[in-house]
């Protein structure tokens, strides 16, 4: 035994270069992560799309047909004050209702089927002292998430407003001299005539979190996976009696049992995905038995969650598998540091900077809120991100077996094996 006291590995300088740049990088790439990708939405917010809807049915003035509303839509469209911020999407009222029960709209401005006539009649109905003002509707559509919803909202809102006082101007053209002749509240209000009305485009149960249960349960899931694979990788190892195992002042050791690195990783795997059926089935009770959320198709809800704990748990232990003891921070970074701010939920993709939206395209939690959102929201549709979401955790799962197996395969044949020191046999000295 060392006469050494313990504390002076205090004094030891590669104690703490080692740590410090560890935990300082760390620390540095989450604050990147985090709040640079949430620093600046509105600035880097690119083809946020919204629906343009046009169903005013227009009227004849003077013997000729007027359409305000499709004045509106056409000048909103090719409008470059918003620069490409926003990506109008011309369509009629089915397709958009359709778009946002989908997910694929953040919201939309609607011109009523009577918008027209409305503002017409509106000079003679203001001399008698009780204007119909028309409306134009800003839908919004928190199920897609919260802050695009509101990105949209406000963007939609400006651009109502605008349109009123557009449509001000073409009364005062359609009036001529007449409107001298109307009292001064009447022609204040035929300068800015159309009300602007805020309504919920998709609406949601009231225990559906605003539009973030989904992802809250998304999150869950993988969290549930990533930890759970430092679990099972360590009690695995522990079984193999590769390692110690602690149990508060207790220290418990097994008799080694050989394993190659493939048969481990296989071994934890298998262990994985057995336990994803109980883990997830646990999820589902918590969030919607326990908790009341708000949901819907709960077998598909019930497959998809073990899928995606089964699947990034694989990705987990493939990661600790090919990195070691590194490979937790590698897999907390993955699934955690990189995945949140990605997740096209708390903000839209369209409103990250090029290298998060990059990012965006693979990274597991993304790809899991999706899916997860087509079931509690939109009816389990497919193209509401529920096959994109079966495809890419398939695609996820391929690549985490190909790289884990392939490496760890590669550290057999070199003959990397993972034996305790303990259990390696000494040097002896040749004879003299």
């Amino acid at each position: 035994m060392s006469g050494i006291h313990p504390f002076r590995v205090l004094r030891a300088r590669p104690l703490w270069i080692a740590n410090g740049v560890i935990t300082g990088v760390l620390a540095l790439l989450f604050t990147v992560f985090y709040v640079g990708a949430n620093i600046d939405p509105v600035d880097h917010m690119t083809k946020l799309p919204v629906g343009l809807v046009n169903a005013d049915k227009g009227v004849a003035v003077g013997g000729k047909q007027v359409n305000l509303g499709a004045r509106i839509t056409e000048s909103i469209k090719k409008s470059t004050a918003s620069g490409d911020k926003i990506d109008w999407k011309l369509m009629d009222e089915k397709e958009m209702k359709d778009e946002l029960g989908e997910g694929k709209l953040y919201g939309a401005l609607v011109v009523p089927a009577d918008f027209t006539s409305s503002a017409t009649a509106l000079a003679g109905a203001a001399t008698t002292g009780t204007p119909a003002r028309p409306t134009l509707t800003v839908l919004t559509n928190q199920s897609a998430g919260s802050m695009g919803s509101s990105l949209a909202r406000t963007a939609t809102t400006q651009a109502a407003e605008s349109a009123s006082l557009q449509v001000g101007k073409e009364l005062t053209s359609l009036g001529g001299t007449g409107q001298a002749k109307l009292p001064a509240a009447a022609r204040i209000l035929l300068a800015d005539p159309a009300a602007v009305t805020v309504e919920d485009g998709h609406p949601l149960d009231s225990r559906s979190g605003l539009g973030m249960t989904a992802f809250y349960y998304a999150l869950v899931l993988v969290v549930v996976g990533m930890l759970s694979a430092n679990v099972i990788s360590g009690q695995v190892d522990h079984a193999l009696g590769y390692t110690h195992n602690d149990m508060g002042p207790l220290r418990l050791h097994r008799p080694l049992i050989r394993a190659t690195r493939v048969q481990a990783l296989a071994i934890s795997s298998t262990l994985m995905a057995g336990l994803s059926l109980l883990m997830g089935s646990l999820v589902m009770v918590g969030a919607v038995g326990l908790m009341g959320m708000d949901a819907a198709h709960l077998p598909l809800l019930w497959l998809f969650s073990v899928c995606a704990i089964a699947v990034s748990g694989i990705g987990a232990l493939t990661l600790l598998a090919v990195f070691g003891t590194p490979g937790m921070l590698v897999v907390t970074l993955v699934f955690i540091g990189m995945a949140v701010p990605t997740a096209n939920a708390t903000t839209p993709i369209q409103a990250l900077p090029g290298f998060y939206r990059f990012l965006a395209e693979f990274e597991p939690l993304r790809q899991i809120t999706g899916g997860i959102r087509s079931i509690l929201y939109y009816d389990a549709q497919a193209d509401a991100g529920l096959t994109r979401g079966w495809v890419m955790m398939a695609v996820g799962l391929a690549a985490a077996a190909l790289f884990g197996f392939g490496m760890t395969s590669w550290y057999d044949r070199k003959g990397l094996h993972r034996i305790p020191a303990e259990t390696k046999p000494e040097k002896t000295a040749a004879p003299a």
